[in-house]
């Protein structure tokens, strides 16, 4: 790509895959804010100014200028900012610390990822309370067109979102322009909200609100939902075309709030402000606007989906979460997965917080906490990572930013009694998940000690000469063929099972997203031999067309089972963790008619 020249496609489809979060934010964003304060023109004037620099602050400048300056292969999002810090630390507190954050961060993001479609999804059907007519619908009604939408959206995923990708980027594209134009319309009944660019006037209000106005952070935040997409989507398109669609964004986003809040000026009995804007001055286009609403809250919510997916998948590979089925729904494009458990959960929650909290403003006060949880998190490490690479200038942004999220993050908890307790409900669900696996799995890997291989080769060499083989190849799972697990000695030297040829396959995730390698057969000892396959964390691969493509032709597969006894319920748990979850073949997809489990009992 010569120069800084950006294609005019990158940008579309930046708009609709990692923009609908945030640009959904207007339907909300100013309705939430004046059911709770009123509407006179000091407040209006003072709260668009802090949401203006909301969006500068803790969007272009911490993901766009900071965050997005870090990567691995292109790649961004917490786990990467994860792998980025720790070789940069000095001690193990400080490792157990950041991979503490890191997960804290995926749950509190599975907690926002609940409520985003909930949100979007409602606050755009209850736009049809004011078409003429239907004013006087029942809110149960909405609330069930809207869990109707949801379920469609959900039943979707397992087709894939490819097929429709293809008009995300021009209906967000039709969107943000819809949003530009009401926002002038509106401007020009009122241009002095104009005025509410200077940061001074929000300093003005917090000042003169004191407790009140710092409360208010709290709704105002909802502005930047959706922010922290731009990083970790970046490694599916690229810096550069999220950057300058973000720059169009947000003359979008800036042009329309500064337009309702024109509008609540001259109408300050208005309730549902973006809604009602646009029925006043483009009536006859009405219900064109709210059926693109809708869309646009359809492909929020997909996005949000998406990223989960994403995820959790980052977790499967980096073996902080429990294996789990995944489908890959597009043969062109490696980020395009589907966990069938996980999407069906996701739904559930969905629904249920749609049960709950009935209104989209009951929402908001549910919404934010898990936002600025995550924000603050890549805050911390992206001021950690500059202050160990000593770049002092982003050391000091790093950190100003980090401490108006702060503040963002402390207004919040004022949310946590009122329905914000649910998105930490929600978050600790698979907090505890993690915790549980990986606490589980180092307290497995104590019990089960593995067999170093200068021991091992002795022993298979003196085996091999004895016993009767086996024509053929049989392969061994092992994620270290230098600490071989217990199960491969039980078969060859208990059971006497030695092939020909033993093959014994180690698969590496290496510390890059992405990258697929492997080497020749190495044979260490006549018939046994070591195949290395290095993976990127976030690799989507095929072993059994590696294998062939290798010229392995296996005959059998033998892998490692653990049946865990115990007595106490956290290892009860992690039990049940462990029989849910399919196996290292059963992940990899690899022929179900050549594989054997291997099974060994453990007390824990």
């Amino acid at each position: 790509m010569p120069g800084n020249h950006v294609p005019l496609k990158g940008i579309v489809k930046s708009m609709g895959l990692v923009f609908g979060d945030i640009g959904t934010s207007p339907i909300y964003t100013l309705t939430a804010i004046f059911l709770l304060i009123p509407p006179t023109p000091s407040n209006i004037m003072g709260i668009l100014s802090l949401i203006l620099w909301t969006l500068t602050i803790l969007v272009t400048v911490q993901y766009t200028y900071l965050a997005m300056q870090l990567g691995k292969k292109g790649e961004g999002g917490t786990i990467v900012l994860k792998e980025i810090l720790l070789p940069l630390l000095k001690s193990g507190n400080q490792v157990a610390f950041i991979s503490l954050l890191a997960i804290i961060g995926i749950s509190l993001f599975i907690g926002d990822g609940v409520i985003t479609p909930a949100i979007s999804i409602l606050s755009a059907v209850e736009g049809v309370l004011l078409i003429p007519g239907l004013e006087t619908t029942p809110q149960i009604y909405l609330m069930l067109v809207a869990a109707v939408i949801a379920i469609g959206l959900f039943s979707f995923q397992a087709r894939g979102s490819e097929r429709v990708a293809w008009a995300f980027g021009p209906v967000m594209v039709l969107w943000f322009g819809t949003l530009a134009a009401c926002g002038l319309t509106a401007l020009v009944s009122a241009p002095q909200v104009l005025l509410a660019i200077n940061p001074a006037i929000g300093i003005t209000y917090l000042l003169h609100n004191g407790l009140a106005g710092f409360l208010i952070l709290s709704s105002v935040i909802l502005c930047a939902t959706g922010g922290e997409a731009l990083y970790a989507d970046m490694g599916h398109l690229g810096r550069a075309p999220i950057v300058r669609a973000w720059h169009i964004v947000f003359v979008a986003l800036a042009i329309n709030y500064l337009g309702q809040g024109a509008f609540l000026i001259n109408h300050p009995g208005a309730h549902n402000i973006l809604f009602e804007m646009v029925a006043s001055e483009f009536s006859i286009l009405y219900i064109p606007f709210l059926l693109l609403s809708i869309a646009a809250t359809v492909i929020a919510s997909q996005a949000m989906i998406s990223g989960l997916f994403s995820i959790v998948y980052q977790g499967l590979t980096t073996r902080i979460l429990p294996l789990m089925r995944v489908d890959y729904t597009s043969p062109s494009f490696r980020s395009q997965i589907y966990i069938d458990i996980v999407n069906w959960l996701l739904l559930v929650a969905v629904l249920m917080m749609i049960a709950i909290f009935r209104t989209s403003n009951n929402l908001t006060h549910a919404y934010g906490l898990a936002v600025c949880g995550t924000m603050t998190i890549t805050g911390i490490m992206i001021t950690w990572i500059y202050m160990r690479r000593g770049e002092i200038v982003k050391t000091f942004i790093a950190m100003g930013v980090l401490g108006i999220t702060l503040i963002f993050l402390i207004s919040n908890f004022q949310k946590i009694p009122f329905g914000g307790y649910w998105s930490l409900i929600i978050a600790f669900i698979p907090f505890c998940i993690i915790m549980i696996y990986v606490s589980g799995q180092k307290k497995l890997a104590s019990a089960l000690q593995p067999v170093p291989l200068d021991v091992f080769l002795p022993k298979f060499n003196e085996v091999y000469q004895k016993v009767n083989r086996i024509s053929g190849t049989a392969l061994f799972f092992s994620r270290d063929f230098r600490q071989l697990p217990q199960y491969i000695s039980r078969i060859m030297f208990t059971n006497n099972i030695l092939y020909d040829d033993n093959i014994i396959i180690s698969i590496i995730r290496t510390e890059q997203p992405f990258g697929v390698t492997w080497g020749v057969t190495r044979e260490i000892t006549p018939g046994l031999s070591i195949f290395e396959i290095y993976l990127g964390y976030m690799e989507i691969v095929d072993i059994g067309r590696i294998l062939t493509d290798a010229g392995i032709e296996e005959k059998t597969i033998f892998y490692g089972m653990e049946d865990i006894v115990t007595t106490r319920i956290v290892w009860r748990i992690f039990a049940a963790i462990k029989r849910l979850a399919p196996s290292v073949v059963q992940f990899y997809k690899l022929p179900s008619d050549k594989i054997h489990g291997v099974v060994t009992r453990v007390d824990m």
